[in-house]
């Protein structure tokens, strides 16, 4: 009986193994720097894309790429590239843009740094990709009595309330702008220790990862109380959480990923405390995750092992844990992952000095 059953779960493996794809049709940018910030916007039949350098220097340069679908191949605009005040920390698209916007429509990208700043892509529609120039609109500098600012780490573009912006910062404070006015609607207190990342719930609901271990849950109508959904361990000191991710298909799921940790954990807030299931089959530390734009069961992450990893999530998860639908291994290790809000067939990863987009 216990080679029957041995057999039985050889076999049951070797079936998982035979059903997970690797995606072979990616497309490669070459920056002249490396890599670390990203994000994706489209427009028309191109995807829009930004990327900031990681140079241990004050002068860092974001660029803007398009990718033809049509000729797929990439191509940079060095009049839309702008130096950057540090390594960018994060990039992000206006989410309007993503919701049906219209080609006349404003395209604003937000970079996060010392501060959070807000560039404008003005359209030209002459142009090949309906951009002509880019400007920065405004700076967000809530340390205006004092010459001195605490990095920010991340930030969250909110996209049911998209004049909200929610920033996170090592100086264990949460802060949401009302991008429209330039002015601080709410800053709090958030952790005990550093805050790694925020990211939106409903239009007044963020969450936040800390060094101290935690996620919370922050309800702007209730600016006194936070809820803890989850701590990584009863140890002490708990092991830091470095990323977030909000399910904006299923808003009871939000994943998070712990420092040097080759897991992801996915939390079901309406249960706290324990992960709802364990992704653990990345073979080292998981650097970025992105649930799937369309789809709430599917979600992707990205690690220091060089592989993209997108899982389907059962209702519930067997004995041997969740294995990936679809993988892919990159050159070397993996800094950062998004998925094309717009476009959901297109995942960039971008690790060393290159920006890569996967057809999935």
């Amino acid at each position: 009986m216990e080679n029957s059953s041995s057999s039985a779960q050889q076999q049951q493996q070797q079936q998982q193994q035979d059903s997970t794809l690797t995606t072979d049709t990616f497309f490669t940018y070459n920056s002249p720097h490396p890599i670390f910030a990203t994000a994706l916007s489209s427009s028309n039949q191109s995807l829009i894309a930004a990327v900031g350098s990681f140079l241990e220097d004050y002068n860092n340069k974001v660029e803007i790429l398009t990718f033809n679908q049509d000729t797929q191949s990439f191509k940079a605009h060095p009049t839309l590239s702008f130096d950057h005040p540090y390594p960018p920390t994060k990039l992000m698209f206006n989410p309007t843009h993503h919701n049906n916007a219209s080609a006349t429509d404003p395209l604003f990208l937000a970079s996060s740094g010392d501060y959070i700043r807000i560039w404008e892509i003005q359209h030209n529609n002459n142009s090949s990709n309906g951009c002509s120039s880019i400007t920065q609109k405004s700076v967000l500098d809530n340390s205006k009595c004092s010459e001195l600012c605490s990095p920010l780490t991340s930030f969250d573009w909110n996209p049911m309330e998209p004049r909200r912006i929610g920033t996170s910062s090592i100086d264990t404070t949460c802060t949401v702008w009302d991008v429209e006015r330039g002015v601080v609607e709410m800053q709090l207190i958030a952790h005990d220790k550093e805050v790694h990342d925020i990211a939106w719930g409903e239009s007044s609901v963020f969450a936040s990862a800390s060094a101290d271990g935690s996620v919370r849950i922050f309800d702007l109508r209730d600016k006194e109380h936070s809820t803890i959904i989850y701590e990584s361990g009863d140890s002490s000191p708990s092991t830091p959480l470095l990323r977030l991710a909000w399910n904006k298909q299923d808003l009871r799921y939000i994943a998070a990923t712990l420092m040097d940790s080759s897991r992801v954990v996915v939390l079901d807030i309406r249960f706290p405390v324990m992960p709802v299931m364990e992704l653990n089959r990345h073979r080292s530390s998981v650097n970025a995750i992105a649930w799937a734009p369309q789809s709430s069961r599917h979600i992707c992450s990205a690690g220091d092992d060089s592989q993209a990893l997108i899982w389907e999530l059962p209702a519930v998860a067997g004995p041997s844990g969740v294995d990936p639908v679809l993988a892919y291994t990159a050159e070397s290790e993996i800094n950062q992952m998004q998925w094309s809000p717009l476009q959901p067939d297109w995942i960039a990863i971008a690790f060393a000095s290159k920006l890569q987009l996967l057809k999935v």
